[in-house]
């Protein structure tokens, strides 16, 4: 990449809806204002990308679009070709299918480029179902971690949460878990198996739709409950207590 003087575009961090929910009723109007300007955007699904666009911008040429995919598909190549707009002065706006960009989704490889290549990052405010869990649990909201996905081996996954747990006890530190809808259930038995009586756990389902689901129980409690998640998505959140 040539990285002139000139002055650069910026790149815009703009969050998605994370469920079924309209565009316009869980995003600020400062999206739509920003989606107007933009023509060139990254994204991690061109349909769904696409999709969103119309939805903020109805108006907008669909076809004047020049849209990048980002994936884990993607070339250090195409990553690198994709700045080109900005560093000849035109602003870029990178899109995840749902939530923000970089956290738990792709994002962050372009954005570590732009820092690299004097190209100033612009986060737009949105919704971000790790931080609205973690807002609703009732847990240490001063000192946690966010672990993403579980190993999918059994074994493996079982030494993960006893580990998570340990950590939990011994730093008073929240631990958060995403998983794979169809594998929710499969994560919340074993956790019931698994975690001591007075541990604390709590599912967030659905954030931000009609059928939010957010509860924080000790696993004692939670056993005595008959819970179908039944692949709806999810975020795991356990707190050690003694």
């Amino acid at each position: 990449m040539n990285n002139s003087e000139k002055q650069k575009g910026l790149i815009y961090i703009i969050p998605s809806p994370i469920g079924g929910t309209p565009p316009l009723e869980v995003l600020p109007i400062s999206i739509k204002k920003v989606i107007d300007q933009l023509n060139h955007f990254i994204v991690e699904n061109e349909k769904i990308g696409r999709r969103f666009i119309k939805k903020i911008t109805p108006n907008k040429n669909q076809e004047e679009l020049i849209i990048s995919t980002l994936n884990k598909f993607t070339s250090k190549e195409d990553l690198s070709s994709y700045l080109e707009p900005c560093l000849s002065g035109v602003s870029i706006g990178i899109l995840s299918d749902s939530g923000c960009p970089g956290i738990a989704d792709p994002g962050a490889e372009i954005i570590s480029l732009a820092h690299k290549f004097g190209v100033k990052v612009k986060p737009l405010i949105g919704p971000s179902s790790i931080i609205l869990a973690m807002m609703s649990s009732g847990m240490n909201g001063q000192n946690f971690s966010f672990n993403g996905y579980l190993p999918i081996d059994d074994k493996n996954r079982t030494k993960a949460i006893l580990k998570y747990q340990r950590i939990s006890l011994k730093e008073n530190q929240t631990q958060i878990f995403i998983e794979t809808p169809y594998r929710s259930d499969k994560l919340f038995i074993e956790m019931l198996k698994v975690l001591d009586a007075n541990t604390l756990l709590c599912i967030a389902c659905d954030l931000s739709l009609n059928t939010e689901f957010i509860k924080t129980l000790p696993i004692a409690i939670w056993k005595k409950k008959k819970i179908i998640l039944n692949k709806r998505p999810c975020i795991f959140i356990i707190q050690g207590a003694f």
